[in-house]
């Protein structure tokens, strides 16, 4: 799968709802409740951080569930693809782009959301076919006024913002042109994941499903 059919997919999936929810899971056994839980409240695309030790068996058990479409970030390696896709990734999220890391997305069939944070970045990855991208961190770099001037001369390139995405800041980024949605982490707060709150997670879901 060449970068050009990635961003295809990559729109396709960021299109399906306003906010990605970007997921850390410290217990596998949570994962399938949580994802019907985000699921039901209207947010069918789920990131799956790999930053814990459970995440590949968090994405195995979340693609199981009727709806949703798993993805695994912080992808940072060819083996963090490789076993991403094995565990059932439909699409990968990294903080940055390399040519390994391309190469094993191609090599894999995974299609990716890389990372920019400048228009640089924007057009190397542009260069190779990628027009759907991550940026990130979003408000360390800029925020939406950043995004909106990076999208006046390159305005070919969707994002899909993420890092610093709140309630309070998510419309500001969503009303731009360039972008097709916003990954965020509050729909899944901690407490709530821990005490298995999975009716206020749906709750969460279903007010940033609304979000245009």
């Amino acid at each position: 799968m060449m970068p050009q059919a990635q961003s295809n997919e990559a729109r396709r999936i960021a299109g399906l709802a306003p906010i990605i929810p970007v997921l850390v899971v410290e217990d596998a056994a949570q994962a399938a409740p949580l994802a019907q839980a985000l699921v039901d409240g209207g947010l069918p695309a789920l990131e799956v951080t790999l930053r814990t030790d459970a995440a590949l068996d968090v994405i195995r058990e979340m693609a199981t569930v009727d709806g949703g479409v798993v993805g695994a970030g912080t992808l940072l390696t060819p083996t963090d693809v490789e076993q991403a896709k094995a565990a059932g990734a439909r699409f990968g999220v990294s903080p940055g782009a390399t040519q390994k890391l391309i190469d094993a997305c191609i090599a894999n069939e995974l299609p990716l959301l890389p990372g920019a944070a400048t228009a640089t970045e924007v057009m190397a990855l542009y260069d190779q076919g990628f027009d759907m991208l991550k940026f990130f961190p979003a408000e360390a770099n800029g925020g939406a006024p950043a995004l909106k001037a990076i999208g006046a001369p390159i305005p070919q390139v969707a994002f899909c913002p993420t890092g610093g995405v709140s309630p309070s800041n998510a419309l500001e980024y969503l009303s731009l042109p360039n972008v097709i949605c916003a990954g965020g982490s509050w729909v899944a707060p901690k407490d709530a994941v821990a005490k298995g709150d999975w009716a206020e997670i749906k709750r969460l879901a279903a007010d940033a499903a609304t979000l245009r």
